[in-house]
C-alpha cells in the first residue's frame, strides 16, 4: 500500500519538483526532496494543515511566495518529467524514507553550515548541500506517521 494515494500526474509533477530542487545531489538527494513532499502531504499540521494532494503541497503559497523556490524561479521545474525521476517519485510515494529526510518537513541550501534550527524546528541532518528539519516533538504527530 502506498504512503499516500496518487495519480500518474502526481508522479510527473513530483518528479519535476525533485529534479528541479535536487538534480545536482543525485538520485539520493532527489529521493530526499520527494520524501519531504510526501511528509508535507501526510503531516496535516503547522504550515501544512489541510494539504490533501501532491499539487496542493507543491503549489502551496506561504508569505506571498510558493513554498518551493523551483516553482517560482526554476525553469527546470517547467520541463517535462523524465523516466528516471518518475521512478524516484513513485518510490517516495510508495515506500521510500531515509534519514535525514525521514520525518523532515523542511529543507534548504544555506550555502553555509546548517543552522541548528529552521523556523524554530530542529535540524535532523544534512545530505550534500541540503539541510533537513523535522518538527519539534509534540507539535506535529502526523509528520511521524506514514
Amino acid at each position: 500500500m502506498p504512503r499516500v494515494q496518487y495519480t500518474d500526474s502526481d508522479v510527473a509533477l513530483m518528479a519535476r519538483m525533485m529534479r528541479a530542487e535536487a538534480e545536482g545531489e543525485g538520485k539520493l538527494g532527489m529521493l530526499m526532496v520527494g520524501n519531504v513532499i510526501v511528509n508535507r502531504r501526510i503531516a496535516n499540521c503547522l504550515d501544512f494543515e489541510g494539504l490533501r494532494t501532491i499539487p496542493q503541497v507543491i503549489f502551496q503559497i506561504q508569505g506571498g511566495n510558493y513554498s518551493f523556490e523551483a516553482v517560482q524561479k526554476g525553469n527546470v521545474f517547467y520541463n517535462r518529467a523524465r523516466g528516471v525521476e518518475k521512478r524516484l517519485a513513485k518510490q517516495t510515494l510508495d515506500y521510500w524514507r531515509q534519514h535525514p529526510s525521514k520525518f523532515a518537513l523542511w529543507y534548504f541550501n544555506p550555502y553555509a553550515p546548517c543552522p541548528p534550527t529552521w523556523y524554530d524546528q530542529p535540524f535532523s541532518g544534512q545530505f550534500k548541500q541540503h539541510c533537513y528539519y523535522e518538527p519539534k516533538a509534540n507539535t506535529c504527530e502526523g509528520a511521524y506517521m506514514g
